[in-house]
């Protein structure tokens, strides 16, 4: 059958572009993988200057676990381990922050709500807000304090406000990662503290990161604030691509056992990537290393409307119908993260059964367009009929009936 116009031109998009980057979002863990630490499942150990696999080979990075994704197609551009449960350090109050926001924007939780600071919140130790005893602060500023200075005593301030406890927050903490799609997950603490029980993957971390954004923008100018002053203490973001404004969010973390680590995101002309590294050896080497990834999955992919809603893809003949076809359209705007150099090896098909036979309900499925080629991941779109076609009535199936026995159209 032949291709209408704008699937024509859909074609000649594609080979003189590029093609998709759409990859398998939660892989299974391979054939081999052993038990760490808690039984929880872990791959062999990548050495940390091995390359990351990306849909154009491999891209070396000096991150033991790296993970990047396009935030509005979902697509996989960049994973290294990318699902090993490794210790999260401080991007763990990623999960502190989720949960904050979301009180927040259920009216259970104000702003300038004031919460106690107890005396656990307040010996915690690592990286501080700096709170005093026996005082109240705004949960404004506990914000600022988890996502800004990385305080675990404002994490533990706002759990125990939440929760009753640390420990009653951080069952919130794991109800909700499952709902979140995370599945290689366990928190043990609200802050990242060492425990050799919890866990987060890369991916995960990038998921939660992409869930903060999509959720609650309302709350998540916080993550792009250079500094924050508390008590007469100024201290500046720890994440590096905040402060030379490459990114507008979200967190590092550091521990011994995980080394040095961060999950970006940031925006350019309108595309958003979220880049997740974990296991590096210094604070300058977390910074350029992020920077550098950030600006190839820049360079090297770009999101591609194939259709918009509404778009009619083709038309499908319809046998006894009030109209002779009905319209094919994708349902919804179609968007692929493709690598820029690839387009020329993409494909495009269309398939349906032919013809229909009233009545055919609008919304119905009659069809998919598939992309493919050579290296490409297959993607298949159902297509739906964009109208109603109603069945002719006695009369007019008759004439239809009588005009293919004679005419045979």
């Amino acid at each position: 059958m032949a291709l209408t116009r704008r699937l024509g031109l859909l074609a000649s998009i594609l080979s003189l572009g590029s093609l998709p980057a759409m990859a398998q979002r939660h892989p299974p863990v391979p054939a081999g993988a052993n038990s760490g630490p808690g039984g929880r499942k872990q791959r062999d150990e990548a050495p940390a200057g091995s390359p990351a696999d990306t849909p154009l080979g491999p891209v070396d990075t000096s991150a033991r676990w790296a993970y990047g994704m396009d935030y509005e197609t979902g697509a996989t551009l960049m994973e290294k381990q990318a699902d090993d449960e490794m210790p999260p350090s401080s991007m763990t109050k990623l999960m502190t922050v989720y949960l904050v926001y979301e009180r927040l924007k259920l009216g259970r939780l104000k702003l300038e709500d004031e919460l106690p600071v107890s005396e656990k919140a307040w010996r915690t130790q690592g990286s501080k807000m700096f709170v005093p005893i026996g005082t109240s602060v705004k949960v404004e500023d506990l914000i600022r304090g988890v996502i800004v200075q990385s305080g675990n005593d404002a994490a533990i301030v706002l759990a125990e406000a939440i929760g009753g406890s640390e420990d009653g927050f951080v069952e919130l903490m794991n109800k909700k990662a499952p709902e979140l799609g995370l599945t290689h997950t366990l928190f043990k603490n609200c802050t990242g503290w060492p425990d050799p029980e919890q866990h987060m993957s890369c991916r995960d971390i990038a998921v939660l990161a992409g869930r903060i954004i999509c959720d609650f923008p309302e709350y998540y100018h916080y993550d792009s604030e250079k500094s924050f002053r508390y008590h007469g203490i100024d201290q500046g973001n720890r994440n590096p691509m905040v402060q030379r404004g490459t990114a507008d969010g979200l967190k590092t973390g550091h521990t011994e056992a995980a080394g040095y680590g961060l999950v970006v995101s940031s925006k350019r002309n309108d595309r958003r990537v979220i880049l997740v590294l974990n296991g590096m050896n210094s604070m300058h080497e977390r910074a350029e290393e992020a920077e550098r990834l950030v600006d190839w999955l820049f360079f090297n992919f770009e999101d591609v409307t194939l259709f918009a809603a509404g778009d009619v893809v083709d038309r499908v003949p319809v046998w006894l119908g009030t109209k002779r076809s009905v319209p094919l359209v994708a349902g919804h705007d179609l968007v692929v993260t493709m690598p820029r150099n690839w387009r020329q090896k993409a494909s495009v098909k269309i398939s349906f059964i032919a013809p229909l036979q009233a009545p055919v309900p609008k919304g119905v499925i009659l069809g998919k367009l598939t992309v493919t080629g050579e290296g490409v991941p297959h993607i298949d779109v159902p297509l739906l009929a964009a109208d109603d076609v109603p069945r002719l009535g006695l009369p007019g199936r008759a004439i239809a009936v009588l005009s293919q026995y004679v005419t045979g159209t």
